[in-house]
């Protein structure tokens, strides 16, 4: 999002955030519901997008059509807080329509936050993420956008069944349609990563050889919180074929300290001679 975007944003989720303080979590998982269903419309009416982030328009205005097309249809609750929305300004209506999707999905989390469960829920998401990823069929059938959503939805909901959160499923099925234009994996990690920041910390991903005991990971993410002065939720991915050794993937930054990279540089190294 461009500078305006994110301000205006930022204001409706300081409104969330005030909802969520004094609302049961099943409200406020009705609440996230709701808010995904309109961006769902708005996905699919790019005229009333362009008409509820058109600059030319008053901020009252804005609220007044929104009202128009919603009131009766969602709670006072999310109506207000989408008013909070589309009352910014927004440098591109498809600006407001990621908005509308990521406060939907904040508000998921919020839920989730204040059961208690989204912990759980962040490590749900990631574990289903390595399950998809270490199958080429299942990613395949998963990722594949002209096989249709609701047979997709079905597969899912048959691998969750029993192992995972309502909300762990929910987010799956966000990442099926596409989160913020990205492609499964993508949202997948996105999701993660969103739920990981609500709890104020940071995610490692971690690739190593053999698995990390408790301790060792307990280690690992204790130093990284030194580095980046922040909680890290380490994320552990077994691949036996970096041999050995640990590489760490924090955001941008990478450190790779694996025996298969060593192997690179010295096999390229002896190519250059």
């Amino acid at each position: 999002m461009q500078a305006a975007s994110r301000e205006s944003y930022k204001v409706a989720a300081e409104r969330l955030d005030a909802y969520v303080r004094g609302a049961e979590p099943s409200a406020v998982a009705t609440t996230a519901d709701e808010l995904l269903s309109v961006a769902d419309l708005l996905r699919r009416e790019p005229r009333l997008r362009r008409a509820l982030s058109d600059p030319a328009r008053s901020a009252a205005d804005r609220a007044a059509l929104l009202g128009e097309v919603l009131r009766g249809k969602i709670s006072a609750e999310a109506l207000d807080l989408l008013a909070a929305l589309v009352s910014g300004r927004w440098s591109a209506p498809s600006e407001l329509l990621d908005a509308a999707e990521r406060l939907g999905i904040d508000a998921l989390l919020a839920s989730a936050d204040s059961a208690g469960e989204l912990g759980e829920v962040e490590d749900e998401l990631f574990r289903f993420g390595q399950v998809v990823a270490g199958s080429p069929e299942l990613s395949s059938a998963l990722s594949n956008p002209t096989a249709p959503a609701a047979r997709r939805g079905m597969l899912v909901d048959q691998l969750l069944a029993g192992k995972a959160r309502p909300v762990t499923g929910y987010l799956v099925g966000v990442a099926l349609a596409g989160f913020g234009g990205r492609n499964f994996a993508g949202a997948l990690t996105r999701l993660v990563e969103l739920a990981a920041d609500r709890r104020d910390r940071q995610v490692a991903y971690v690739t190593v050889a053999a698995p990390l005991s408790e301790e060792e990971e307990r280690r690992l993410g204790a130093s990284l919180s030194a580095i980046y002065g922040r909680e890290v939720s380490v994320k552990q991915t077994v691949d036996p074929e970096v041999l050995g050794g640990v590489s760490v993937r924090v955001g941008s930054d990478l450190y790779d300290g694996t025996v298969l990279r060593r192997l690179n540089e010295s096999r390229n190294a002896l190519a250059k001679r």
